[in-house]
Parts: structure tokens; C-alpha cells; sequence
């Protein structure tokens, strides 16, 4: 294999992807519960996924970030009409329901041998290794939970989160908190082209890490996984 002295993950489609029933849930309890203008079912999942591809473009463009709490009040408006009466709603409390249904439709590991990837990458413990992922409806507080449970964390020395930063990739910023998070101690005389990112995004991911000067890999897309670090 290649051998990098630290490793950058993406997270969504590169560590995890999504279980659909949290989406099917999360969907039906807007529906019952938000939706004041008796949207189908169908129409409130078309309005999640517009709002989800429009928010990323957004970040990827302005390498900022949009919150979870803006995006679920987004889609509270265009349920209803763009009704922008917000006053009741307690988004704290409506957080905190979105994370327990996540927590209740965990999350899947992207790949069978993610895991043992991850493993063999720390084995010989001359590597370090990141999250730097951008984030949406979920949180990175929430998603710190989620790899805590899949077992994820103990092969990650930091994570790094679009919305605790206010930043998203490709912002040159966000990459460069990433190095700057490298443990030097262990790599004293790293350079950077003995880091690599890998993703699955050409534009927040692989321009992104291209812009910084520091390797990178495609996955998803192109049907590769990380296991083709090992290759």
C-alpha cells in the first residue's frame, strides 16, 4: 500500500452512509406533524432532498455553513407554503426528536471492510488520522455519537465538523485546521504530500484537498472504497 503518515476521511459514502428508515421516519413525522398545508408523504421527502442538494451547493460554494436548525426551519416553510410563522416552534426540542430517530436508524458503515482498513492504517503507529466532513440536518455532535457507536472513533485521533467550525469544505480554511490539528510531536518533519484525503465529493473533497497541495482520493462514484488504500 501507499504509505501517507496521516490520513483524512470524508465521512458520509467514504465512512458511513445512511439507514433509509431514518429518513422514512423523519419524513413521516414532519408530515403528521408539520405540515399545516397536508403535503403527501412524497412531497415532504422531495422537499427534504431539495433542500439538502440546494444547502450543500450553497456550502461548497461559500465554503460556510449553513446550521441544521436553518435547514429543518427551510423545510417547515416550503411544507407549508413558505409560511415563515416560526414562533412556536422550539427547535431545540425538535433537534433532539431528529437525533433520537437517528440514534433509534443508526447509521451503516459504508463498507465491510472499512473497519478493518481504519485497523490495518493505525497498525503500525507511525499514522494519524481525521474526519473532515461537512455537515446538514445532522449535526457533528450528533455524528460524534454515531462513530462512538460503530466503533469508528477508536481509529481516529480528531473529528472535524462543517457546522462547529463555520466552515465547509473546500474552503482552504477548513483543510488547513486539519493540518494545523496534525499531533506534531509525532510528525515532526511531515510535509504535504505525506497527507491524503479521501472522499467521495470531486468538488468539497478532491478540489478541496488539490487546492492545499495534499494528495487525494476519489471513492463512491468510481465504485472505490477505502479499501483501496490497501491496493
Amino acid at each position: 500500500m501507499s504509505f501517507y503518515k496521516h490520513y483524512s476521511f470524508d465521512l458520509w459514502l467514504t465512512l458511513i452512509k445512511s439507514n433509509p428508515a431514518f429518513k422514512i421516519e423523519r419524513t413521516h413525522y414532519f408530515h403528521q406533524n408539520l405540515n399545516s398545508k397536508k403535503k403527501s408523504v412524497a412531497e415532504v421527502a422531495v422537499i427534504f432532498r431539495q433542500v439538502d442538494l440546494m444547502v450543500n451547493a450553497i456550502n461548497e460554494k461559500t465554503g460556510k455553513n449553513v446550521d441544521a436548525d436553518e435547514m429543518y426551519l427551510i423545510v417547515i416553510s416550503i411544507i407549508n407554503d413558505y409560511d415563515f410563522n416560526f414562533g412556536d416552534l422550539d427547535l431545540e426540542d425538535l433537534y433532539q426528536k431528529m437525533e433520537v430517530l437517528l440514534l433509534n436508524h443508526m447509521p451503516l458503515i459504508y463498507c465491510d471492510n472499512c473497519l478493518n482498513v481504519l485497523s490495518k492504517i493505525k497498525s503500525s503507529g507511525l499514522t494519524s488520522t481525521n474526519i473532515l466532513s461537512n455537515t446538514g440536518f445532522i449535526k457533528g455532535k450528533t455524528l460524534r455519537k454515531v462513530i462512538s457507536h460503530l466503533g469508528i472513533d477508536a481509529f481516529i485521533d480528531f473529528q472535524l465538523y462543517s457546522d462547529e467550525v463555520r466552515m465547509s469544505k473546500p474552503n482552504a480554511g477548513f483543510f488547513q485546521l486539519m493540518i494545523d490539528n496534525i499531533d506534531r510531536e509525532k510528525h515532526q518533519d511531515l510535509v504535504l504530500q505525506e497527507i491524503i484525503h479521501v472522499g467521495d465529493n470531486p468538488l468539497a473533497d478532491i478540489r478541496g484537498a488539490q487546492m492545499m497541495g495534499i494528495n487525494s482520493m476519489l471513492i463512491h462514484s468510481n465504485n472505490l472504497s477505502i479499501s483501496n488504500l490497501l491496493s
